[in-house]
């Protein structure tokens, strides 16, 4: 049976044409391939599917309108957000952030939205959410289902960062630098730096990872804040805060960090991979802002003494000797410094122009100021805060600093808190019949922390404090890392840097005063935007207590039932001066099926 041959041209020409048609599709799935992975489209649209719901926002007028019916008691129950938004930190939205310029990593810094833009719903625990692990225990282990995120787990895992077994994931204390454990390296570090004795206090985690530095230096009375960003490592400061160690949400970029000046005694970055002599040296300018004189910084990893990364090094060596920062080893891909305890290095000859700070430079403003070009004077605190000069721990903790004196009468008010603070935690445990010193409690706020008599009072307990001084208030922060507690700046008219779920106890005193202007009768922002916040960052089963006038009370206490907690109203202890009264309340665990 014969057969028709085609025409070489016909046959060539069709063959073309599906050849130009499998070249365009795959040249076309390339340059999508392109988009979504280097560029903020790529971004955009990864977060969009967890991000519309949440940010499908309502009319602000009915906004306005449900906050007025809520304070008045009129409404019942403020909504649940949907399921998506489990995870959902407001000033950290992957979805509006990525839109932002990249230049110093400004987009992964806090971007808040407005107030009218954030939906007023309350964030859902995810499906199969378990009361977590307790402290000791949870540093070792917790609960998947709570954070069911398997990326770090299987990108870090044979680091000995964390894995998955059964329904927990585990934690054997490694790290990128230190796939030994923590112990080991914690270990070697104090070959060098006095680790032990109580001469170290507060440190500082760079780019911390799950906090597993952090979490075992806490054996050594060590208590250290971690960061890192929002980043590709998804939750890494939510796994750490699930561990029951200190850590919140923060990216050096353009801005300051949220601490005052020469707060910490230990500086360390292990893998941080931050670029400290990037734009003249920035970022080392602002790690030794925050270093106390005497303190000491470690850097682990790249550039110190890594592959291909000679004049990194060379650099990063440069701005210490240009800072005269006393090098005590090298070991390894660890380096070790010790800042020296006065301004007399500078002026001199650097190749990155080096300058002392004005006299007139307030070292301690942190709350969204541009991170400095110029080297903060030691000498601008006016007083001996230099490491081994300072008290060691525990007897910092109650003498009163010199840095106190930001106040008026700083040491007698100093000394009248920590009196006042006594005898009310004495009868919040005894009269409240509050978790406060047992197992369940372990991440605690104070989110009006003033000289931190709140949690100086609880330093038996086994517990940590987050506390906030809110930046419109005085600047009472430095007196507080001065006795060997922790904390940052805040504005409560925005959202906290950390995820849902965060902390099982928060005290404020003063609700009223973290809304209003100082000074005047005046509300900057809404309560019930505020304590919607707090439910926010509030576990299920979570405590809270606020001391505040009964007029105030009351308004609280329409708010709470509208969001679902329970609430007991006590009277004061006795001794106390003014009018006040105190709500305990407990979040309901609820679900959303």
């Amino acid at each position: 049976m014969g057969h028709v041959n085609l025409p070489v041209s016909k046959r060539n020409t069709r063959q073309w044409r599906l050849l130009d048609i499998v070249s365009a599709a795959f040249f076309g799935l390339v340059v999508l391939f392109f988009l979504l992975v280097f560029t903020r489209l790529g971004d955009s649209l990864a977060a969009s599917g967890r991000q519309t719901l949440l940010l499908s926002n309502a009319d602000p007028r009915q906004r306005q309108r449900i906050m007025e019916l809520v304070e008045a008691g009129q409404k019942q129950a403020i909504e649940a957000c949907p399921a998506a938004a489990v995870d959902h930190m407001p000033c950290e939205d992957p979805r509006r952030n990525s839109q932002l310029s990249r230049e110093m990593n400004y987009y992964r810094e806090r971007h808040c939205p407005p107030p009218d833009e954030t939906p007023l719903c309350l964030i859902p625990p995810p499906d199969g959410y378990k009361i977590p692990v307790q402290w000791p225990e949870s540093l070792h282990k917790i609960w998947h289902s709570n954070m069911p995120h398997n990326k770090i787990a299987d990108r870090k895992g044979h680091q000995g960062w964390m894995k998955q077994e059964g329904p927990h994931f585990i934690f054997p204390g490694g790290g990128t630098m230190f796939p030994d454990g923590a112990v080991q390296y914690i270990e070697k570090l104090g070959q060098y730096i006095p680790i032990k004795g109580g001469t170290l206090r507060t440190a500082l985690d760079m780019g911390c990872g799950v906090a597993s530095f952090g979490g075992y230096l806490l054996a050594e009375d060590i208590l250290t804040v971690s960061f890192a960003p929002r980043d590709s490592h998804k939750s890494q400061i939510q796994f750490a805060l699930e561990r029951g160690v200190p850590a919140f949400v923060a990216m050096l970029g353009t801005r300051k960090l949220p601490f005052p000046a020469f707060s910490f005694d230990l500086v360390h970055c292990s893998r941080c991979l931050i670029p400290f002599t990037a734009y003249n040296a920035t970022y080392f300018v602002e790690v030794d802002r925050v270093l106390r004189p005497g303190g000491y910084l470690v850097i682990s990893g790249p550039p110190v003494q890594w592959p291909k990364q000679d004049k990194e090094w060379a650099d990063l060596q440069s701005v210490a000797r240009a800072l005269c920062y006393e090098l005590i080893a090298v070991d390894g891909n660890t380096v070790i410094w010790k800042k020296p305890t006065g301004d007399s290095c500078l002026p001199n000859q650097n190749e990155f122009g080096l300058e002392l700070c004005s006299e007139s430079d307030d070292p301690n403003r942190a709350w969204y100021v541009k991170l400095n070009r110029c080297v903060s004077r030691t000498s601008s605190a006016k007083e001996a805060i230099d490491v081994g000069t300072i008290p060691k721990w525990p007897d910092r903790l109650a003498k009163a600093p010199s840095r106190a004196g930001v106040v008026k009468k700083g040491l007698d008010v100093f000394n009248a808190d920590t009196r006042r603070w006594e005898r009310r935690i004495s009868y919040y445990k005894k009269s409240l019949n509050l978790k406060l010193g047992t197992p369940a409690v372990r991440n605690v706020m104070d989110m009006n922390a003033f000289f931190g008599g709140f949690a100086a009072a609880i330093r038996s307990d086994p517990v940590w404090v987050m506390n906030v001084v809110p930046s419109h208030k005085p600047a009472t922060l430095a007196a507080l890392y001065d006795r060997g507690l922790i904390g940052v700046y805040h504005d409560w008219c925005e959202p906290f840097s950390t995820y849902p779920r965060s902390y099982d106890f928060i005290h404020v005193s003063g609700i009223e005063s973290l809304v209003r202007y100082p000074g005047f009768d005046k509300s900057r922002c809404n309560l019930v935007d505020l304590m919607v916040e707090m439910d926010r960052i509030l576990r299920p089963e979570g405590t809270v207590v606020i001391r505040d006038h009964p007029e105030v009370i009351e308004r609280v206490n329409r708010i709470a039932r509208a969001i679902r907690w329970t609430t007991t109203i006590h009277e004061k202890e006795a001794g106390s001066q003014g009018r006040e009264k105190i709500l305990v309340a407990t979040k309901s665990f609820w679900k959303l099926h």
